[in-house]
């Protein structure tokens, strides 16, 4: 009976530490459990954070691309403005010295032509043929110094040899000597260079 007795504590301290046994790996479990848990919640906190600043730096970067973005619109619209202002006021300009381009030069020729109603009532009024060929003479000279002063030069013709870029040949005629073949014998009508350009080409006749 004592035997019995004894089999019957080992067993029951047996089942105790068994309890306690399961209870410890119980709570091993579960402390490893929240530890693992709150592993995982610091880790997806981080990783929250890491998100976060991410977003930070993307919501930065956009503004920083709209501010650039809305400079150089405004950049643009006003180099457009200043353009279009630049176009209507050369175009104005230009407008403006095609209408009053010759203003200059009509005003220089009015002596001259002063000097011509001069000598007209002169004409009118004078004996002295002389005096007045003299007065006609110096006006010439005057109205030739003013178009050479604006660049108008005679383009020369006479005895000068046939050249089709300033002659214009209206008709042949047989040269008076041999040296005069292919040469201008006559100018009917003086032919002009303004600068270098020929504005007007002498009509003339050419040796043959």
């Amino acid at each position: 009976m004592s035997e019995n007795k004894h089999k019957g504590q080992s067993a029951s301290k047996t089942a105790v530490e068994d309890k306690q046994q399961d209870e410890k790996v119980e709570q091993q479990t579960s402390d490893a459990a929240e530890k693992a848990v709150n592993d995982d919640e610091l880790e997806l906190s981080e990783e929250s954070r890491g998100a976060e600043d991410s977003l930070d730096k993307l919501t930065k970067k956009y503004d920083e691309s709209q501010k650039k973005c809305e400079a150089l619109n405004n950049d643009y619209l006003r180099l457009m403005a200043e353009f279009d202002n630049y176009r209507k006021r050369t175009l104005k300009e230009k407008a403006e010295l095609l209408k009053n381009g010759g203003e200059d030069a009509l005003k220089k020729i009015l002596p001259v032509i002063d000097d011509f109603e001069r000598a007209l009532a002169a004409l009118e009024t004078s004996d002295d043929i002389k005096a007045v060929k003299e007065g006609i003479n110096l006006i010439y000279t005057k109205f030739q110094g003013y178009l050479e002063a604006n660049g108008i030069k005679e383009i020369s013709a006479i005895g000068e040899p046939f050249d089709t870029e300033v002659h214009e040949a209206i008709t042949t005629f047989p040269a008076p000597t041999p040296e005069q073949k292919g040469k201008v014998i006559d100018c009917m009508t003086k032919g002009y260079k303004l600068n270098d350009k020929v504005i007007r080409f002498s009509k003339v006749v050419v040796g043959e």
